[in-house]
């Protein structure tokens, strides 16, 4: 029974490692300035942000093949350490049509 109970706590830390591990793999946007998200994502050519508690997305290059058809890079915002930052994320553009 001893034994069950030694395997049970060490796959539960294991699980909180793993936990830990995946939340650092992702950078927060809060944690950086606007110069140092845009030069992260321009030096990986796009990246998976955490931009808040709860919220993550993907953000790209202006300019690049990142995005699969027919998306395209649309301008975003995203909290920074010092205000709101401009990035761009692939997102399927919308045309104003005029009657």
């Amino acid at each position: 029974m001893l034994a069950k109970k030694s395997l049970s706590i060490a796959f539960l830390a294991g699980m909180a490692v793993c936990v830990t591990s995946a939340a650092d793999a992702r950078p927060d946007t809060r944690a950086m300035t606007c110069e140092q998200t845009q030069a992260l994502i321009k030096s990986h050519r796009s990246v998976v942000l955490t931009t808040g508690p709860n919220t993550y997305d993907r953000y790209v290059r202006k300019v690049g093949n990142e995005c699969d058809s027919p998306d395209a890079p649309t301008a975003a915002s995203v909290p920074t350490r010092d205000g709101q930052c401009r990035v761009y994320r692939c997102q399927e553009p919308t045309f104003n049509r005029s009657p």
